[in-house]
C-alpha cells in the first residue's frame, strides 16, 4: 500500500466517519472480537505497538490479547478525513498501562467497505 500524508488530513466530526469504522470501534470499544473481526477484509493488517498482524486468525488474536492485557477506559476525542479511503480517530485512553494516560490514533485504510489496513499510534 501507498505511504499516506496524514498532514493532509481535514478534521471532521467523529459521527461522521464511515460506518464500518464505527461499528469497528464499538465492537473493539465493547471487547467483541468478533463483530471487530467482521469489519476487516480477508487480507487486512493491523499495527500497533510496532508489530503488524495479518488477516483474519493473526487480528483476532492481536483482539483478544489486547483486550485482556490492561484495563482502560477509552474516549473517541477527535476524527479527521484524508481522501475517501482514508481515515484518522484520536482516542484518549486513561488504564493501567505504563504511563497511564495516552492519546493513540487509529488509522484507517477502508476498502470496499471494509477495513483493510489499521495503524494504531501515538
Amino acid at each position: 500500500m501507498d505511504a499516506i500524508d496524514w498532514s493532509r488530513a481535514s478534521r471532521i466530526s467523529p459521527d461522521d466517519l464511515p460506518e464500518t469504522i464505527t461499528q469497528y470501534l464499538v465492537a473493539h470499544q465493547a471487547r467483541d472480537v468478533d463483530a471487530a473481526v467482521a469489519r476487516f477484509t480477508p487480507d487486512a493488517s493491523v499495527t500497533d505497538e510496532g508489530r503488524t498482524h495479518r488477516g483474519p486468525g493473526q487480528i483476532r488474536d492481536w483482539l483478544s490479547h489486547s483486550s485482556s492485557e490492561y484495563t482502560y477506559t477509552s474516549e473517541l476525542v477527535a476524527a479527521a478525513r484524508v481522501d475517501d479511503r482514508n481515515y484518522d480517530a484520536v482516542h484518549h485512553l486513561e488504564g493501567d498501562f505504563p504511563g497511564g494516560v495516552a492519546d493513540l490514533h487509529f488509522r484507517f485504510t477502508l476498502r470496499d467497505g471494509l477495513i483493510a489496513r489499521l495503524v494504531i499510534e501515538p
